[in-house]
């Protein structure tokens, strides 16, 4: 695969917690409280691809440089995110590139 757009946003997708007692066995996928992801465009690798749809338009408000706290976060670029099943919590970062 060629990358020929070059992405002005690097998003951290951090997964806070899971279920109600923090257990990969909670998550469909397995996702467990620190897992880490980093990605500009694309669906990171072993990321889900449920609670990536259901992100992607907070991932394009940042792409816009708009606001999350327009959208209840506590500020700009950060906001917490529950995945559509409800058992995973994570925490979205946007962080722009230079």
């Amino acid at each position: 695969m060629k990358k020929w757009y070059p992405e002005d946003w690097l998003f951290i997708i951090e997964v806070l917690k899971v279920g109600k007692e923090n257990k990969p066995d909670e998550c469909r996928i397995g996702l467990e409280p620190g897992d880490h992801f980093e990605c500009s465009y694309a669906t990171p690798e072993g990321f889900c691809p449920t609670i990536f749809i259901k992100m992607f338009p907070i991932l394009e408000v940042l792409r816009c440089e708009g606001d999350l706290r327009y959208l209840g976060a506590s500020t700009q670029h950060e906001m917490d995110f529950i995945c559509p099943d409800g058992a995973v919590k994570l925490m979205i970062s946007g962080v722009k590139q230079e």
